[in-house]
């Protein structure tokens, strides 16, 4: 299919919706009578759904307006598409135990809160219907092993989804990375002030090493700036913590980036590790954010071996460029080459494997966890620096 550059970012639907009360007045009102509400018919959402919320109400979530209904997520699920035919592959939805359906109506609102106790949103319940979670999980997972991550969360969660509207009347109150959470309307006031019309857009979950440095430059020769793009919402018990990788991305960032030509926020998403389809989620949110160019790397959002090295990339082909809106990057594994004395890929190094510097995460970690710099060809020191403080024993 042939590929389309965009030079310009429109939301994905063609604006921003924003989910939120936006008068002070009107919000202050809302928020009494969400309170109210919350005593008489509440839901308490995990965090992975207060990702969602916030992002539905800075509009990163373009153009879902709320939790899906049945034919809806039955669309997402068949089609990669919303019912209306818009690319979407990632189902947003909000489910229960039956016990807890029983006691709400449809028609009447429902309140959204934080395991903080904390009210955040109202649903209008419009729905609330079964869903099969063996479809779901080899829909979205290609999978329903419950050794995947996510599967073995949808396993566990409730039978039932609950569909309609959200309003959010606050916010989720964040005590970390202040600075860097930036909405999609700022950070493309940011762009426009800065002159950027085409920003390629990187999604991690990981320190930036060497070989993510790499693909990121290659993309900025091509586009006016980079968004380094880390989630911070839920990912699983073993990455590596938001805390720490924000240290390493200001310090690679301090030292190896013009300052005019890279831009570092957050995404408050929780990752899916939904491979391919969740490259095309990540794609679309990052267009919302207002990316033109999106970098697509080796086995995006992968988990285990679920999926093959470049399912992400071949995702693409069975899209609409113009629907899709947003130009993909697509990277092979990147390495530093002995015999070529400088980063490469196997697109462009001739050299055998046994030249390329490639360590495994179970070797970095042993190294960290020892005390030891990994070699400057895979990782800058000013990472390792902070990769090896965060190992060591409290």
């Amino acid at each position: 299919m042939k590929r389309i550059e965009f030079t310009t970012s429109v939301p994905h639907g063609g604006k921003l919706v924003l989910n939120s009360v936006a008068s002070e007045s009107k919000r202050a009102q809302m928020q009494e009578k969400a309170d109210r509400l919350a005593r008489e018919a509440c839901v308490t959402v995990p965090d992975r759904i207060v990702s969602d919320i916030d992002m539905m109400a800075s509009g990163a979530l373009s153009p879902i307006t709320g939790f899906m209904n049945k034919k809806e997520l039955g669309s997402v699920l068949k089609t990669m598409h919303l019912a209306n035919g818009l690319p979407w592959t990632i189902p947003i939805v909000l489910p229960v135990d039956g016990a807890t359906a029983d006691k709400f109506k449809v028609g009447k609102p429902v309140a959204l809160k934080s395991e903080n106790g904390t009210v955040l949103a109202v649903l209008a319940l419009k729905e609330k219907y079964l869903y099969d979670k063996d479809v779901y999980a080899q829909s979205v997972y290609r999978t329903a092993s419950p050794e995947h991550p996510a599967v073995k969360i949808l396993m566990d969660q409730g039978d039932v989804l609950l569909a309609g509207p959200v309003t959010v009347v606050r916010r989720p109150t964040y005590s970390t990375f202040l600075d860097y959470r930036l909405d999609p309307s700022e950070t493309r006031r940011r762009f426009t002030e800065r002159g950027w019309k085409r920003v390629v857009g990187f999604q991690t979950r990981n320190p930036v090493h060497r070989a993510h440095e790499f693909i990121q430059k290659c993309a900025m020769e091509i586009v006016d700036g980079l968004l380094l793009h880390p989630l911070v919402g839920e990912t699983k018990s073993d990455d590596i913590p938001a805390d720490v990788r924000m240290k390493c991305y200001l310090a690679l960032l301090e030292n190896y980036y013009p300052k005019d030509r890279a831009m570092l926020s957050v995404n408050p998403a929780a990752m899916r590790y939904a491979g391919p389809r969740e490259a095309i989620f990540h794609a679309l949110v990052r267009k919302n954010f207002g990316c033109t160019h999106f970098i697509v790397g080796r086995d995006h959002a992968g988990v285990g071996n679920f999926y093959g090295p470049f399912d992400a990339h071949a995702i693409f082909d069975e899209f609409d460029p113009q629907a899709l809106g947003i130009t993909p990057l697509f990277f092979d594994n990147s390495f530093f080459c002995k015999i070529c004395g400088n980063m490469a890929t196997p697109k462009t190094c001739p050299h055998p494997p046994e030249s390329r510097v490639n360590l495994s995460g179970t070797q970095v970690r042993q190294m960290l966890a020892a005390g030891q710099i990994p070699p400057v060809e895979f990782t800058r020191p000013e990472v390792a620096r902070v990769l090896i403080e965060s190992h060591r024993p409290a």
